[in-house]
């Protein structure tokens, strides 16, 4: 089927040297289409899908357009997460939560947490050098690079493989005109920006979502509200209580990851480990740099993966200055992946009762970024305003992108409330 797209090819705030808008578009008509793949397999019936594109022009901007009960934005970066002038190139950090600050000034050895002392450090110091110190150290730099010098993952865009059967697992079907994953149950394990941005698209389309995040971590002000839409939000340390987390995984149909690859398998909760314990589980794995090559197990954010895969070069000033997308493309069109690949392995699922896991990354949506072609259309103005909605408890924000049948997506479960849930389905 084909997805109705109005608006223009190319609202002007995604304008850019690389094919942003095309990029974020599809990857949230694959999301839609996804959606009704899996409405059909459960009741027969293919709903109608529609996406205006200055929709998902804000939808990929949605924590830069998040308002407080003031009207306040959230301001996005920390500080000390920015690009800095090393000796010989440049080198991208990211500090916006206190445990990687800290990392990044154990690694530099800083006379002082302020900018100038840490631009003074770096300025004196090769690029790669940066990068390996604050890596060793549990922080995150990065070198700038042109495109191809940092071998990304190969393969798909979004990697499917079997994972088991369903033996046992009553499938669960939903009734015509309901959304595509009512009754779908979702154990969100995932923060920032683009797990949360696929697990509350899912929520959308009529997924239960419970988002764990641990009690010593919490997460950032603004994300703690764009993050939690449409879901229940618990508090849990599973390295204390792993039997209550394996006990949310028995009643969940999905299973969304985002913690670098390998943190997890000590809990359990690498793919091959739930495919035994859980069987007919879908399993979501998102990461930053693919889970193989010299980079599988480290940790990574949009701004460093667009430094690091060339897009800071192909977007560079005059002067050679590594530039950046109009958006954190990278997260949100990989969020919308992850939607989508876990609404085909439940399709998938649903018609031949096997289960899947699912692979994504933001270094592989940088190389589809990459290698797509721009649209030569002229960039055109798109309003906002149509596409906002209220959170709840004074917050304002984007709705969900795309209608079905005619009906606009909406958010369920608000006012938003961060870690408030108790920790079991609801």
């Amino acid at each position: 089927m084909s997805v109705e797209i109005s608006g223009p090819a190319v609202p002007a705030v995604l304008a850019a040297p690389l094919a942003v808008a095309g990029c974020a578009t599809a990857a949230v008509t694959m999301c839609l289409e996804a959606a009704a793949d899996l409405a059909e397999a459960r009741t027969g019936h293919r709903p109608a899908v529609s996406l205006d594109t200055g929709h998902v022009a804000a939808a990929v901007r949605a924590e830069a357009l998040l308002r407080d009960p003031q009207g306040r934005g959230i301001d996005g970066f920390a500080p000390l997460s920015r690009l800095w002038p090393a000796a010989d190139g440049w080198v991208r950090t990211h500090a916006n939560y206190p445990w990687h600050r800290a990392a990044l000034l154990t690694a530099l050895e800083a006379e002082s947490a302020d900018v100038e002392s840490v631009a003074e450090t770096i300025a004196g110091m090769p690029a790669l050098m940066v990068e390996r110190l604050v890596y060793e150290a549990g922080g995150l730099a990065v070198a700038a690079r042109r495109p191809g010098e940092l071998p990304g993952p190969a393969g798909p865009l979004v990697r499917t493989t079997p994972l088991g059967t369903a033996t046992g697992r009553p499938e669960g079907t939903g009734a015509r005109g309901s959304l595509p994953a009512a009754g779908i149950r979702v154990l969100d394990l995932t923060r920032v920006i683009a797990g949360p941005v696929g697990t509350r698209m899912l929520a959308a389309l009529g997924a239960d979502v419970l988002r764990i995040d641990h009690p010593a971590r919490p997460e950032l002000p603004g994300l703690a509200v764009d993050g939690v839409l449409g879901k229940a939000s618990a508090l849990l340390d599973a390295g204390e209580d792993p039997a209550t987390l394996h006990r949310l995984l028995d009643g969940a149909d999905v299973l969304v990851t985002g913690y670098r690859p390998g943190a997890l398998r000590r809990l359990g909760l690498d793919a091959d480990q739930i495919a035994e314990r859980h069987p007919g589980t879908v399993v979501v794995t998102l990461s930053a740099w693919g889970t193989g090559g010299p980079w599988g197990a480290r940790r990574g954010f949009d701004s460093l993966v667009q430094v690091a895969t060339g897009i800071g070069w192909l977007t560079r000033d005059a002067s050679g200055r590594p530039g950046a997308l109009p958006c954190q493309l990278l997260d949100h069109a990989t969020g919308y992946l992850v939607a989508a690949g876990a609404l085909t392995a439940l399709a998938e699922r649903a018609r031949t009762g096997v289960a899947a896991h699912v692979e994504v990354s933001l270094a592989r949506t940088a190389a589809w970024l990459i290698g797509a072609p721009l649209d030569g259309t002229p960039p055109v103005e798109t309003p906002v305003a149509p596409h906002l909605v209220p959170l709840g408890n004074g917050w304002t924000g984007v709705a969900p992108p795309g209608a079905l049948d005619g009906v606009p997506l909406s958010w369920p479960r608000l006012p938003p409330s961060y870690g408030t849930a108790p920790a079991a389905w609801s």
